[in-house]
């Protein structure tokens, strides 16, 4: 098993058939990932950093991304996001789309997020569609709450399947009779021409 030479031995002597050290890897080591099958190390792409829209910008129109997105500033417009954090000196007026939202600040507008979380800071304005939600004590809050289980669905298709599921069976079209009436006008007018 184990000898007392080996346990004392304050570095174990190389073999001379042994293989050369590898250089040592200077990728950071958040960075690497071990390869299952081929034993080497590479780099992965880390995620890019939230984009930040600071506190002294206002943006008129829609935003759209795939990914984060702080917004400290004014946003006149509907935003569409992957995390969405709306920070406490932030004005958003227009709808905002995300996975997962999380409200510090003023929203104007409908909220649609599979995980929606408004803080105490929090001031909405609008109806909130969501997966799951949390609301801490002292946020400003005024509009409706809806559970969904698909809230990011685009609200046009929504609209258009709840019309067809309620909309009323269309009222039959009035029978025309114009023919029948001119016979029996015509079968009179011979009657009386008759008598």
């Amino acid at each position: 098993m184990f000898s007392k030479s080996r346990i004392n031995d304050p570095a174990p002597k190389a073999s001379p058939d042994a293989t050369p050290a590898k250089p040592a890897d200077t990728t950071p080591s958040f960075m690497r990932t071990q390869a299952a099958d081929s034993g080497q190390s590479h780099v992965t792409k880390s995620k890019p950093a939230a984009s930040v829209l600071a506190s002294d910008m206002t943006v008129t129109g829609n935003l759209k991304t795939t990914g984060d997105v702080v917004i400290e500033g004014v946003v006149d417009g509907d935003i569409r996001a992957h995390l969405l954090t709306v920070g406490e000196t932030a004005t958003i007026r227009g709808e905002i789309v995300a996975d997962d939202i999380v409200v510090n600040g003023r929203v104007i507008g409908r909220v649609r997020g599979l995980k929606v979380r408004l803080t105490s800071t929090a001031q909405v304005e609008g109806d909130i569609i969501h997966k799951t939600i949390a609301i801490e004590s002292g946020a400003h809050f005024e509009g409706s709450v809806q559970r969904q289980d698909d809230p990011l669905q685009t609200n046009r298709e929504s609209q258009m399947r709840s019309e067809a599921s309620f909309a009323p069976a269309p009222a039959p079209a009035p029978k025309r009779s114009e023919g029948s009436e001119v016979v029996k006008q015509a079968t009179e007018a011979k009657k009386t021409a008759n008598h």
